[in-house]
């Protein structure tokens, strides 16, 4: 059974973008039953353009990629989420969704990251942040793939996730 994951932040258009992105393209690459959503509490309705090119430079398509509204996951036929991520780094006293799920309630994990839209250094200074937010993003999620998601309780993959956090 396909394990579906929401991953949240404010505008959806980088951090959560990069997400969806790396984590639809890793489990892709290992083989793994695990689908990647993104979404915002307030959707700018458009997609960073470094966020696009970071991504692409990867390998990844994103042709398909829009910026959405989390309304979209709490209808009656919005896949089952079992897992909700909030990438806004909240150390930067940034607002960041809070996701009331209507499914079943989704275990919730906080991975914030800074944004990489708010980097110094002109457009070089903002690639090179949006690059490393990736890498940083990509690394969390393949701890993820790597966890034996089909066989965990919620407490269990709540602990693992806190615990991914924290790395």
């Amino acid at each position: 059974m396909t394990v579906h994951v929401l991953i949240l932040c404010t505008h959806n258009s980088a951090r959560s973008v990069l997400s969806e992105g790396m984590l639809n393209h890793l489990a892709r690459q290992l083989g793994k039953d695990v689908q990647a959503h993104s979404a915002g509490s307030a959707p700018s309705g458009r997609i960073n353009p470094f966020a696009l090119e970071a991504l692409h430079n990867a390998g990844i398509d994103t042709a398909a990629y829009r910026s959405k509204s989390w309304d979209e996951f709490t209808t009656p036929d919005a896949p089952p989420l079992s897992i909700v991520i909030t990438v806004c780094d909240s150390a930067a006293a940034e607002a960041c969704p809070v996701f009331f799920g209507g499914q079943g309630q989704p275990v919730k994990v906080h991975w914030g990251y800074p944004d990489p839209s708010n980097a110094e250094g002109g457009e070089e200074g903002k690639r090179r942040a949006f690059e490393l937010t990736r890498q940083a993003i990509g690394y969390k999620m393949l701890q993820l793939l790597a966890l034996p998601l089909s066989t965990m309780d919620k407490p269990q993959l709540a602990d693992a996730l806190a615990a991914i956090a924290r790395s």
